[in-house]
């Protein structure tokens, strides 16, 4: 009798139980945006507008990576640029935009563990075997992501773009909403890209790619890679290209070795389900 009620309340349970936890994670998102917004002074002069100073760290390393391989090229010494707010309400609506997006970039692995809670209950016990760490590896890999969009690439571009002229007699007043959602862009954007070895590993186990597979279109991918870190890294100087090219490398690689354990796990599996005899 228990079973009969818990086949009939199943879809609304769990529409209930994916509505709290969907709550408590949009709740978690909004305390944390409550609190960047009142952290003004650090979430702008700090972090968002820190890419557009010759002092940002980033600036700094390629400096002093320059000197030691002997290519002054990658020290920064302008950034050619002022930034204007031209709306009245600009000023306060990119607050409270960029309040939400910190919010929502510190809240995702919250946000993800609460989908997880409510997904993990729904697998087979091998299932919840292989998916162990999962909202570990999906933070590590999204904080990993987001850490290189903000040191790495969105520093390469706004340097590239800030001091790219296609004539000296034009200066580059660039509007406040531009530069922060170029620079929100890049940094999420490589945090869903950083989630490249995620998604292999759950094509892999679902059987939708093999290792094998990834292994032969290699080639292939290095030139995806160079193409793609090309277009992102503007700039004619090789190194640049190469500090972009490579994590995209690594994360290929990685997402080979993810698929291999998944073959290999899934041929196990296949052959303790044979019968024996």
């Amino acid at each position: 009798m228990q079973e009969e009620d818990d086949k009939e309340m199943t879809f609304l349970d769990h529409l209930e139980e994916l509505r709290w936890h969907l709550i408590r994670g949009f709740a978690l998102i909004f305390i944390l945006s409550v609190v960047a917004f009142f952290q003004k002074e650090l979430l702008f002069d700090t972090i968002i507008l820190g890419p557009s100073r010759t002092d940002f760290w980033t600036y700094r390393m390629l400096c002093k990576l320059g000197t030691a391989v002997g290519t002054p090229g990658l020290c920064v010494d302008k950034i050619d640029f002022i930034l204007q707010n031209r709306t009245m309400a600009g000023q306060f609506t990119t607050h409270l935009t960029t309040s939400f997006m910190a919010g929502l970039v510190l809240g995702f692995p919250y946000f993800f563990w609460e989908i997880w809670r409510f997904v993990r209950p729904g697998l087979h016990r091998a299932e919840k075997s292989l998916t162990r760490g999962a909202v570990v590896f999906v933070s590590f890999l999204f904080v990993s992501g987001i850490s290189f969009g903000y040191y790495i690439l969105t520093p390469l571009t706004i340097n590239f773009l800030a001091n790219y002229k296609i004539s000296q007699t034009i200066e580059n007043q660039i509007d406040l909403g531009s530069y922060i959602s170029t620079l929100i862009m890049l940094v999420l954007a490589c945090g869903l890209m950083f989630q490249l070895p995620a998604v292999a590993l759950v094509a892999a186990r679902a059987g939708l790619v093999t290792a094998k597979m990834m292994r032969s279109f290699r080639r292939h991918s290095i030139v995806v890679i160079l193409v793609v870190a090309a277009v992102l890294t503007p700039s004619p100087d090789i190194l640049s290209q190469i500090i972009m090219a490579t994590p995209l490398y690594l994360l290929y690689e990685c997402s080979i070795l993810l698929a291999a354990m998944a073959d290999r796990e899934r041929a196990r599996r296949k052959t303790a389900e044979q019968p024996l005899g």
